[in-house]
């Protein structure tokens, strides 16, 4: 059975639903923006028939297990070797693989302890060959633009997509052009996109005037677009809970906590999620909760003020680069995620954001900030009964510590928070470890550590 799996991977068909309409039409006739000329919604892949088709489960378990020992680059990618439930291209000659995925799913007892629960985990998007989550869309989409014969590819970016972009154009021998705000992007990333070769400009706007640049230029010139609407974006960033649930023996955690900017990452692990159940692979959906900056939190003001219903766009302004995103356009995704598993929106301050990134670094795990959030909302929803203390929690974490070392280096300096802020996060003082400067010998570094061990 393994072999005629196989065989059919890039087989099924799959169609565009609007997700607010209910419209569907062939993945060729997408828009050039990925809205449905009806209602202007996001559209999400569906795949008639593939849940017939991979009944049972169990020889397709052993199948993408089998495949990671494998030395071919498609059955190496985290993505790809789930290639049977990500059924739109026509042959796997398309694929632009960089071997993305696979990534780790680290214990971290310290942060368990301050947050009140008994198993934290960190599903590490960040060890990604660019860094972060945005590899395993990235590779996805990008294939799906190489077989639709396209010669350019863009994003409107806050760092991480532009990165992820850039390096899979570049090895598939696309052109890419990335269009980020100026000012507003941490350097780590930035660097990338330069280094692969894109064509990047900086405009003196925010991420959603970006967007808007972007959104016309798409319609005028034949430029393929790689932002989160893209729908074959998402259904390579389901991928991660596939593996969350290989790594736990086919259960899953009882609560998934994630950041929030665009909205797009939520929607598209909780389809996975809900995939696995629907064949049978997994008994239960875990809860799945959306954190924000409090600085870019439109998706948690709706939820508050109307429940979700509408979104009012809000300036956005947090250090968390990652997420700062104030019209985020996978707002409705998002939504029906949180509605459907049973989880929450919660917000997070500067202050809380920074402790949160130095805890997850006393754990031994770095991340960038955005994904920092995710603890900082835990202790949050923990306080507030949401989440028990003999829960199994897991953190999504998008993005590498180094794609933002100006930030880690201010907090451990002190200069990161304003006073105001660091009232409120007194416990950072005792996290931070600026540098020391010592004369060189040999009794000054011994005292040096005298102090540290009694501190």
């Amino acid at each position: 059975m393994a072999d005629v799996i196989q065989n059919s991977a890039l087989a099924t068909a799959h169609r565009l639903r609007c997700i607010g309409c209910s419209a569907e039409i062939d993945g060729v006739d997408a828009p050039e923006d990925f809205r449905c000329r009806t209602c202007s919604e996001l559209f999400e892949v569906i795949y008639p028939g593939l849940f017939d088709r991979l009944r049972p489960a169990e020889p397709m378990r052993r199948l993408w297990l089998t495949r990671s020992a494998s030395t071919a680059p498609i059955d190496r990618s985290g993505v790809w070797r789930f290639r049977e439930m990500l059924g739109f291209l026509d042959s796997e000659s398309s694929i632009v693989t960089l071997q993305e995925g696979n990534t780790p799913l680290y214990e971290l007892p310290r942060c368990a302890r301050s947050a009140g629960v008994a198993t934290l985990l960190a599903k590490h998007q960040g060890m990604n060959p660019t860094g972060s989550f945005k590899d395993t869309g990235m590779t996805a989409a990008l294939s799906v633009a190489k077989q639709r014969g396209f010669r350019w590819v863009a994003c409107a970016s806050t760092g991480n997509t532009s990165a992820a972009m850039a390096a899979y154009a570049a090895r598939a021998g696309m052109r890419a052009l990335v269009l980020i705000p100026e000012g507003k992007v941490a350097w780590g990333k930035l660097a990338q996109s330069l280094d692969y070769g894109a064509v990047t400009c900086q405009l003196r706007a925010d991420f959603d005037g970006c967007v808007a640049v972007l959104t016309e230029m798409v319609r005028r010139a034949p430029i393929y677009l790689l932002n989160s609407v893209n729908p074959y974006r998402l259904e390579g960033q389901k991928t991660p809970a596939f593996e969350m649930a290989e790594a736990m023996q086919w259960q899953v955690p009882d609560h998934l906590i994630v950041p929030g900017g665009n909205l797009a990452n939520c929607s598209a692990l909780g389809k996975g999620f809900q995939e696995l159940l629907a064949l049978g692979f997994i008994d239960r959906l875990p809860r799945i909760s959306v954190i924000q900056a409090e600085g870019a939190n439109p998706l948690f003001l709706a939820m508050t003020q109307n429940d979700g219903e509408q979104i009012t766009p809000v300036r956005a302004e947090t250090r968390a680069t990652a997420i700062r995103i104030g019209n985020p356009a996978s707002w409705r995704k998002a939504v029906r995620i949180i509605r459907e598993t049973g989880g929450w929106c919660e917000q997070v301050s500067e202050a809380e954001i920074a402790l949160a990134k130095a805890e997850i670094g006393a754990d031994g795990i770095g991340c960038e900030p955005a994904s920092a959030v995710t603890l900082a909302g835990l202790k949050k929803l923990t306080a507030r009964g949401l989440v028990g203390a003999n829960e199994t929690v897991v953190l999504l974490l998008t993005g590498h510590t180094l794609k933002d070392p100006e930030y880690t280096i201010d907090f451990h300096r002190g200069t990161l928070l304003r006073p105001e802020e660091m009232a409120a996060g007194a416990d950072a003082q005792r996290l931070a470890r600026a540098p020391q400067v010592l004369d060189a010998d040999v009794e000054t570094v011994l005292r040096a550590l005298e102090r540290e061990e009694r501190l």
